[in-house]
């Protein structure tokens, strides 16, 4: 397997994994600045939420151009990280 061919069992991961820590982080936002009065928390939090977001686009376009998610599941579920 090339390196192409890893990212393109890697990338998906990384966009869930992104997508996931976006959503918990604007769950803790929303906790911080609603609960507990911390707006300062919150925003900056919810601007972390954007750039996460953003990040995401990027990944997404870089599966894009290495070939879209690879069919071939024959490799597990593993993490690695290089």
């Amino acid at each position: 397997m090339n390196e192409l061919e890893k990212l393109r069992v890697l990338l998906p991961h990384w966009i869930e994994h992104n997508r996931g820590h976006a959503e918990e982080c604007n769950k803790w936002a929303t906790l911080a600045g609603q609960e507990n009065g911390a707006k300062e928390v919150e925003a900056n939090l919810k601007a972390a939420v954007t750039a996460m977001e953003e990040v995401s686009k990027y990944l997404e376009k870089a599966l894009t151009a290495a070939g879209g998610a690879a069919t071939d599941d024959t490799h597990g579920h593993h993490h690695h990280h290089h």
